[in-house]
């Protein structure tokens, strides 16, 4: 039994590895989204900030550790045993949550998931002692710190009301002070800016910072022998008003004699900001468990007293937590930052919620993203309404952005927002979560930032007619995704402490392989749809501004779908034909993501029409064609794919051998005619256009002949209405696609007759 608890101890201290990772890639966002998207300084500088921030913010985290001693239950209540299984059911459940939503790209709070995964569990634990001593549920209070649980929570889920509220209203003010023009501004503007926005960062650093060094305490005669702690909390105003004189001072001079990019430097140190209160904040998130169970180790083998009989009331007590530690833990935290790619993918839910314009939305609106964006239309109108004229006219000037002229894909490189709304997301998370530190109030880190960044977006009318309802609708899902958080984290957390409860250490050991094979599969299957991401095959939006640019372009895209749709249809065949249920329905999926690439592609002709030059406005009709008909392929694709799975699914009669064998001919013309076709379009080849417009009728003719076939057994042998069906479904369909396919081919060969045929030369026989 003693063996165990070592190789338990040995085991929370993998997994705070662990969650150190998974934890750091969900907690990124929150320092580093401002900076990235504001593009203000460069993607290295940011990394280099941040991780010293991280470093400093880790080093000073030595009195955070309380939550995971009795922050949510109240530790005496427990024995040793009891408190072991408590702290693996945690750290094992907190792993797979927090790698879950990293997964998705969602960010969510590493506090809440330690926080409902420690009442889950506890909870359990408690359960279970009341059971075991024929005890009233109520008893279960007893097991928990209610007063601070519920302070936790009420923190938690006030900070999101209050960050999104005052980050909309300072922004909306910074934008009215400001407006797009920041950079031609009296320089007195910017240093007033620069004074408010630098003073709230500093006095965030210094609360931060000194509240997790030795000097925290100890008093100092020219402070009135008061701590640096209290006396920053006693003399609030006096402190803030001289931080403000001076940075103000020191940003006039910076922007007077030095030309600095004041706002660079907010995000620069706004940066460094955030990433401190993260380490110094979060840190015990991942690592707190950990070192409570090491200590709690290190307790009941000096007592000599059994693990069922040794209480932990010695948890109550303030243990500092040794630097070394918190060193090692800083430096897996930095390595994380720099290697993660999940950090990354999580960044860009945030970043494009919040940029400005058109982005690529992840999220679909729903009908309560709908409905908010009409009472939000309502109000703002009845709003309007009430404001003089003149007023809305001089407010309305100040959100006028500049227009640049940029293709969407470009738009994708451009800054998501500008570097006041930066600044303001830095300045205004800083001083909530400095606030809330002086009054030791607990926040979710997470919930704030992305708040705030939410908040500014609004309030900056980032959130058009365009794209409304698809930014609320992600707030939403991001939000829904917080709850699901805490109720997951919750039933999951006293599910595993019950199965830990039951088979001790074989449950242990079975539940960390688990966990261990869950992270490898959610790894592998993240790097599978990175590389979907980048597949060679994947469309790319036409950004030539000439028809010669836009026909290249297209031939590239043409051959891809040709590829595809080759693939797709002969899967189809193929999982009828063997009745393959699972390939039928990965086909259906492939040719759901072909049709919505070809969506994206059409979403894309606004921009496209807009960057073709005067010379070339011809090359839209030529090139919503081409798209027109790449849908109507898509389309039949995606109908013979449904109906393919949907008989295979239903189980209903298998093809007779002659209808296979006759789908399987076709398949084969088909596959013909498809390689013929991508082979001209990759190799731009107007000869193999021609010649494959003229073997069409072939396989017209094939598939009214079957046709005839089918419609001869039907009247004699055929008894299955389904398969008739399905028969004439597919058949007709391959039609379709044929169609569409050789409507491109005359598209393009048509173009080229009217470009090339008049001074036409024997080896013009290419589109080069």
């Amino acid at each position: 039994m003693d063996n165990m608890f070592l190789l338990m101890v040995i085991a929370l201290a993998a997994l705070a590895v662990a969650d150190l990772v998974v934890g750091v890639s969900n907690d990124a966002v929150n320092f580093l989204n401002s900076a990235i998207g504001s593009k203000a300084i460069s993607f290295k500088t940011i990394m280099v900030v941040a991780s010293v921030g991280i470093a400093c913010g880790a080093i000073f985290s030595s009195g955070l550790m309380e939550v995971a001693r009795k922050g949510i239950f109240n530790p005496g209540e427990f024995y040793f045993n009891e408190i072991m299984f408590i702290f693996m059911a945690v750290m094992i459940t907190d792993i797979l949550l927090l790698d879950f939503f990293n997964t998705l790209g969602m960010p969510t709070s590493t506090t809440v998931s330690i926080v409902f995964n420690l009442l889950g569990a506890s909870v359990a634990m408690g359960v279970i002692k009341i059971l075991a001593n024929n005890g009233g549920i109520t008893d279960v209070l007893n097991y928990i710190n209610t007063e601070k649980a519920f302070q936790i929570i009420m923190g938690i889920l006030l900070s999101v009301v209050v960050a999104f509220t005052i980050g909309a209203l300072v922004q909306w003010l910074a934008r009215i002070l400001l407006s797009y023009d920041y950079e031609k501004k009296a320089k007195w503007t910017g240093a007033l800016f620069g004074g408010i926005a630098l003073s709230a960062i500093t006095y965030f650093i210094l609360l931060k910072g000194i509240n997790g060094t030795p000097y925290a305490q100890t008093s100092f005669g020219f402070l009135g022998d008061l701590t640096i702690t209290a006396f920053m909390e006693r003399h609030v105003g006096a402190v803030a008003l001289a931080n403000f004189g001076l940075w103000s001072l020191i940003s006039y001079v910076l922007i007077l004699f030095t030309r600095t990019n004041i706002y660079k430097l907010i995000i620069g140190v706004g940066t460094f900001a955030l990433a401190l209160a993260f380490a110094g904040n979060d840190l015990v998130n991942f690592i707190g468990v950990p070192i409570a169970g090491w200590q709690s180790y290190q307790a009941w083998v000096a007592s000599g007293v059994p693990a069922t009989e040794f209480s932990m009331g010695v948890l109550s007590n303030k243990v500092p937590t040794p630097t070394l530690l918190l060193f090692l833990s800083g430096i897996v935290m930095v390595a994380t930052l720099w290697l993660s790619k999940k950090a990354r993918y999580v960044a860009d839910t945030e970043i494009n919620l919040a940029r400005e314009g058109e982005a690529n939305e992840r999220f679909q609106p729903n009908y309560l993203s709908r409905s908010l964006v009409r009472l939000s239309i309502a109000a703002s109108q009845n709003f309007n309404s009430l404001l003089p004229a003149p007023w809305k006219r001089k407010m309305d000037k100040r959100f006028v952005r500049p227009q640049l002229s940029v293709p969407k894909e470009k738009a994708q490189q451009m800054p998501a927002f500008d570097m006041v709304r930066a600044a303001v997301n830095l300045t205004v998370a800083g001083i909530l979560i400095s606030v809330a530190t002086s009054y030791k109030l607990p926040l979710s880190t997470t919930y704030v930032t992305f708040m705030v960044a939410m908040g500014t977006s609004l309030a900056d009318r980032a959130w058009g007619a365009e794209s409304a309802v698809y930014r609320v609708a992600g707030v939403l899902n991001v939000i829904g995704g917080w709850f699901g958080t805490a109720i997951t984290a919750f039933v999951a957390a006293g599910l595993v402490l019950a199965l830990i409860h039951v088979g001790k250490g074989v449950a242990i050991a079975l539940l960390l392989l688990a966990a261990i094979l869950l992270l490898a599969r959610n790894y592998i299957a993240y790097n599978k749809k990175a590389r979907e991401l980048k597949a060679e095959d994947s469309l790319n939006k036409a950004e030539s501004s000439s028809i010669q640019g836009v026909i290249e372009e297209s031939a590239g895209n043409i051959a891809r779908v040709i590829k595809r749709s080759s693939k797709l249809y002969s899967n189809s065949v193929d999982g009828l034909a063997k009745q393959d249920l699972g390939l039928l329905k990965k086909n259906k999926k492939g040719v759901v993501k072909l049709s919505k690439e070809i969506d994206e592609l059409r979403d894309h002709i606004f921009y496209f029409i807009k960057n073709l030059d005067d010379a070339s406005v011809g090359a839209s009709n030529f090139y919503i064609n081409i798209l027109g008909d790449l849908q109507d392929m898509a389309q039949s694709l995606e109908y013979i794919a449904k109906i393919s799975h949907k008989h295979v699914n239903n189980n209903h009669k298998k093809l007779k051998y002659n209808q296979i064998k006759e789908l399987k001919e076709v398949d084969e013309k088909l596959q013909a005619i498809l390689n013929n076709t991508q082979s001209a379009f990759e190799e731009r080849s107007f000869e193999k256009i021609g010649h494959n417009l003229k073997t069409k009728e072939d396989l017209y003719l094939l598939v009214q002949e079957k046709i005839k076939k089918q419609v001869q057994r039907t009247r004699t042998e055929e008894s299955s209405p389904k398969n008739t069906t399905l028969y004439f479904s597919l058949l007709l369909e391959t039609k379709d696609l044929m169609k569409a396919t050789m409507s491109l081919l005359e598209l393009y060969y048509d173009q080229y007759d009217e470009r090339v045929a008049p001074a036409r030369v024997p080896e013009a026989n290419t589109m080069d």
